[in-house]
């Protein structure tokens, strides 16, 4: 059992905290019971599974029939590896290479331009992934594999093909190219005169396009549109939260399909 936090596996594990450790390792840190739940439920294998012996206490029967590289490590070992205050006393690293890989072609695609809140893109990743996407684009903007994005999707992250691009200079040419092969690519647009988005036909190919918290959709992006839907609403608010505004979006394909 490794109770020193100068362990040298301590060292490498903390490092997956940051982008840069995470690019360097290929790895991502899993935390918590759910999200181990989450990657065995997919198929997936850690790379490594570190657990304290009252976790492992705790949950035998999932670690039983499981060929998993488990690891015993003391409380202090855990708190210095997780993320989060109070972890529940077991984490895992996967390779980023055992995830879906996003091919570009989708039927149903979510873009994202520069989200930028890790809580934000996490409940979007688990929408879109209940609402049956594709593939999500992320033109810049946070790490969707980061712990607050992986623990904010509850396993979302894991499931879905997800593209990651540089900035939005990078989403550009992938839109454009969208739309070139017949799909429809719906922005949601707050001005008036822009139809209600139930009106439009979600059955189709389809891109949905959302903007960013702050500065909403870049207008370079928006005018790519082929069709431009909203949301209506109280004027008591000027917007909504674009995770919460993407629910009935996303949600409404699946009602016109019949799901």
């Amino acid at each position: 059992m490794i109770t020193s936090r100068r362990n040298p596996l301590v060292g490498r594990l903390r490092a997956l905290h940051q982008p840069k450790g995470r690019r360097e390792q290929g790895l991502l840190l899993l935390e918590g019971t759910h999200q181990l739940q989450e990657l065995l439920r997919l198929g997936l294998q850690p790379e490594q599974l570190l657990a304290t012996p009252a976790w492992i206490e705790r949950h035998g029967a999932l670690l039983a029939d499981q060929d998993l590289p488990l690891q015993p490590v003391g409380e202090e070992v855990m708190e210095a590896v997780a993320t989060t205050d109070h972890p529940d006393g077991v984490v895992a690293t996967l390779a980023r290479q055992a995830l879906p890989v996003a091919r570009g072609d989708g039927a149903f695609v979510l873009a994202l331009d520069q989200l930028q809140d890790p809580g934000n893109l996490g409940t979007l990743l688990r929408t879109a992934l209940a609402a049956g996407v594709d593939e999500v684009w992320l033109g810049g903007g946070a790490d969707p594999l980061q712990p607050k994005v992986l623990r904010a999707s509850a396993g979302a992250a894991l499931a879905l093909p997800l593209l990651r691009l540089s900035d939005r200079s990078e989403l550009l040419p992938l839109l454009e190219r969208a739309v070139a092969a017949g799909r429809q690519l719906a922005a949601t647009l707050v001005q008036p005169g822009v139809q209600p988005y139930w009106q439009l036909d979600w059955t189709r190919p389809t891109v949905l396009l959302l903007g960013n918290e702050g500065a909403g959709l870049h207008p370079q992006l928006a005018a790519l549109a082929t069709h431009r839907i909203t949301i209506p609403h109280s004027a008591a608010v000027e917007s909504l939260n674009v995770a919460v505004a993407a629910a009935p979006l996303l949600l409404e394909r699946w009602r016109q399909q019949g799901g």
